[in-house]
C-alpha cells in the first residue's frame, strides 16, 4: 500500500513540474547590483536616422514671416519628389509644419530649395542642411528650422500581454519602454531570447535581446529605431498547455490526486 501511495505522489509532483518556471529565466536586470554599483556613461545612439519612406514634418521660422510664404502651403503627405496630392495642415498643433516623405534615393523635395539628401541624417542634422539651403536659395539670414519624424513606429509580437504596433512619440524610447506598453512579457515568453529586427543600410539584421541580464542596457538593441520589429518567442509549455494531452494530463491530475486521498484514508482507517 505504501508503495503505491509513493508511486501516485511521484505522479503528481512530475505533472506539476511541468507548470514549474525557474525564477532565473523570468528576473528581468540580473546582475545590476555588481554591473551599475557605479554610474556607466550611456554609449548608445538613441536619436533616430532617417529612412527611405520616413514621413517628416518640416516647420521654418525666421524674423520676416512674409518671406516664408512659400512654407504656408498646404503640402501633401506622399511622396513630395513625385507630386503628390494635398492633405493641408495634419496637426495643427505644429502650427506651419508640414508633412513630406523621403524617397526611396533618400531626398526630401522642398518647395523652392530641390531635393535635399536627408537619409542618415538625424532630424537635428536635417534641420540644419535645410537651414544651409533656405540662406543660399532664399537669401534668408535667420531661418530655424524644426525637423520631426512623423511616422515613427515599432512592431510587437508574440509572448507578450498585447502584441500591438507601437506609435513613437519621441526619439528616445528604449525596449523596455516598448515592451511596457504592450503589457509586458507573458510567462510564457522566452526573456533571454527577445529578438529585434532592423533595417541597416537597406539590410535587415537581428539582435538577440536578454532581458534577464542587466548588461543589456548595452546592447545595440537597447534603444529602439523607427521599424524595428521586436518579437518574443514562447516557450514550449505554451504549445503544450494548448494541446488535447496536456488537458487530459490536467485532469489526470486531478484524478490522481483523489485516488491518493482515498487510499490514504482506506489505509489509515485499516491501521486503526
Amino acid at each position: 500500500m505504501k508503495k503505491i501511495v509513493s508511486l501516485i505522489s511521484v505522479a503528481i509532483l512530475l505533472l506539476s513540474a511541468t507548470g514549474c518556471v525557474s525564477t532565473k529565466k523570468i528576473r528581468y536586470f540580473q546582475g545590476a547590483d555588481s554591473l551599475y554599483a557605479e554610474a556607466q556613461r550611456i554609449m548608445q545612439q538613441y536619436e533616430m536616422r532617417l529612412k527611405p519612406a520616413d514621413q517628416i514634418y518640416v516647420k521654418v521660422t525666421c524674423s520676416e514671416p512674409e518671406l516664408l510664404d512659400v512654407f504656408r502651403q498646404g503640402v501633401v503627405i506622399g511622396s513630395t519628389s513625385q507630386g503628390g496630392g494635398g492633405m493641408g495642415n495634419v496637426n495643427s498643433t505644429l502650427g506651419s509644419a508640414y508633412g513630406y516623405t523621403i524617397d526611396n534615393e533618400g531626398n526630401v523635395n522642398l518647395p523652392k530649395l530641390g531635393l535635399i539628401a536627408v537619409s542618415g541624417k538625424t532630424t537635428d542634422e536635417c534641420a540644419r542642411v535645410i537651414e544651409e539651403r533656405i540662406k543660399e536659395r532664399l537669401h534668408i539670414a535667420d531661418p530655424e528650422v524644426t525637423v520631426r519624424l512623423l511616422n515613427a513606429r515599432v512592431t510587437v509580437i508574440g509572448a507578450v500581454g498585447g502584441p500591438r504596433v507601437v506609435s513613437l512619440t519621441s526619439e528616445r524610447n528604449t525596449i523596455v519602454d516598448i515592451l511596457a506598453q504592450c503589457g509586458d512579457i507573458e510567462d510564457i515568453g522566452l526573456r533571454y531570447k527577445v529578438q529585434l529586427y532592423r533595417e541597416v543600410d537597406g539590410k535587415r539584421k537581428m539582435y538577440r535581446v536578454d532581458m534577464t541580464k542587466a548588461d543589456v542596457f548595452n546592447s545595440p538593441a537597447f534603444y529602439v529605431q523607427q521599424n524595428d520589429l521586436i518579437y518574443v518567442e514562447p516557450n514550449k509549455s505554451k504549445s503544450i498547455k494548448a494541446s488535447p494531452f496536456y488537458t487530459f494530463m490536467g485532469a489526470a491530475t486531478s484524478i490522481l490526486a483523489a485516488v491518493m486521498s482515498a487510499i490514504s484514508l482506506v489505509f489509515l482507517i485499516k491501521r486503526n
